[in-house]
């Protein structure tokens, strides 16, 4: 969002305080808002709007989630001498920044993937992320989708932001 207050174009980044960090733009930083916009669109009835604002203040969102998540299972990997931060640490992140509801959502889909995986190589097949570009011909075929899977879909429940209640599963 280039009229945000809180964000530049470019943010830096490594060195906190901008000293030393090299700078990033800002569509290196943020989610793309078409996947957004998609993503927002499957909990809409069909024939909702959503405005170009909040599109990009979902995106801004996201983006912060994902990079705040993600800095603390970076940081658990720093401590631990490691440098590669795999889907453990991310569940672990989530647990530990109170997103409990999150975590088990998150294991079965870690699970599923793993799954899914090792059935690629089992039979030969390229992981997901590999082979020409990482998919297929659509940029869709090899992602993983546990939501058609045998097992039922990952649900999410939506809250309703007044009362903090579950109103419906969200998958």
């Amino acid at each position: 969002m280039g009229n945000s207050p809180d964000f530049n174009d470019n943010q830096p980044v490594g060195g906190g305080d901008g000293s030393g960090g090299t700078m990033i733009k800002e569509q290196d930083r943020l989610l793309p808002i078409a996947n957004v916009g998609r993503i927002m669109k499957q909990i809409l009835p069909p024939n909702a709007k959503i405005s170009k604002e909040a599109k990009e203040t979902m995106q801004e969102c996201v983006s912060e989630f994902i990079s705040f998540v993600t800095g603390e299972a970076s940081d658990k990997c720093h401590k631990e001498k490691r440098k590669t931060v795999n889907g453990d640490d991310v569940c672990w992140a989530l647990a530990t920044l109170g997103f409990d509801d999150y975590v088990e959502p998150m294991r079965r889909y870690l699970q599923k993937y793993r799954e899914t995986e090792g059935d690629r190589a089992a039979a030969g097949e390229p992981k997901a992320n590999q082979g020409k570009g990482g998919n297929s011909s659509d940029g869709r075929d090899d992602q993983l989708r546990p939501n058609q899977s045998n097992s039922g879909p990952l649900l999410f429940n939506a809250l309703d932001r007044n009362s903090g209640s579950s109103l419906r599963p969200y998958n």
